[in-house]
């Protein structure tokens, strides 16, 4: 079984829409171990609008948590306890797409960060950037801060309006390869999706 772990390099990043193109892509099955706000709808419900794929592809969440708010937070409010036990990774015939919730140090309990859990699993990540101001100082110290706990990455994903340089310098310095850059899409739907993925989008 091939695992990736989608994850950003901030909150509302678009990495979410990666997460579906690349479940597409590669006819994957899709996990959110944990959601964190579900007014109108989580994560698992736009990814299978977007992916394309049967709704067998896409996995229930672990925790489902209603606030949405960091993970740790959402589920004091909540009145649920994350553990671990809870959170291996799921056994499915092919390919899993694995979605963390915002970025690296989104504490996922009070004893436990997402890239702690990354770390648990051992399976590499992609990590979602945006492609504009900011991007080169988040993008390094996020690939730096996998680097340092081991965990192996896929490669980087622009996700945004072009821009050469931030797109040339990040891999560059990062010594990680470039997926390519999935660009805004108006409108947003699993055909245009499956388009631009596939024109923009080099697969790991």
């Amino acid at each position: 079984m091939s695992v990736f772990i989608v994850t950003g390099t901030d909150t509302d990043i678009g990495k979410t829409v990666f997460a579906a193109g690349l479940t597409g892509a590669l006819r994957a099955r899709y996990w959110k171990p944990v959601q964190a706000g579900v007014d109108p709808e989580g994560d698992k419900e736009r990814v299978a609008a977007l992916s394309g794929l049967p709704a067998s592809h896409i996995l229930p969440e672990a925790y489902r948590l209603t606030t949405p708010a960091s993970p740790h937070l959402a589920a004091r409010i909540d009145g649920v306890e994350i553990g671990l036990d809870r959170l291996a990774l799921p056994k499915v015939d092919g390919p899993l797409v694995v979605e963390g919730a915002g970025g690296l140090m989104v504490p996922v309990s009070e004893t436990l960060l997402m890239i702690d859990l990354f770390a648990h699993w051992r399976a590499p990540v992609i990590l979602c950037a945006r492609t504009g101001l900011g991007t080169i100082n988040h993008s390094l110290l996020s690939i730096e801060a996998l680097r340092a706990r081991d965990i192996p990455i896929a490669g980087i994903a622009f996700i945004g309006d072009p821009h050469a340089e931030n797109e040339r310098i990040i891999p560059l310095l990062g010594k990680v390869p470039s997926l390519g850059r999935l660009p805004y899409l108006d409108p947003l739907d699993a055909g245009a999706l499956k388009a631009a993925f596939k024109a923009s989008i080099r697969l790991p």
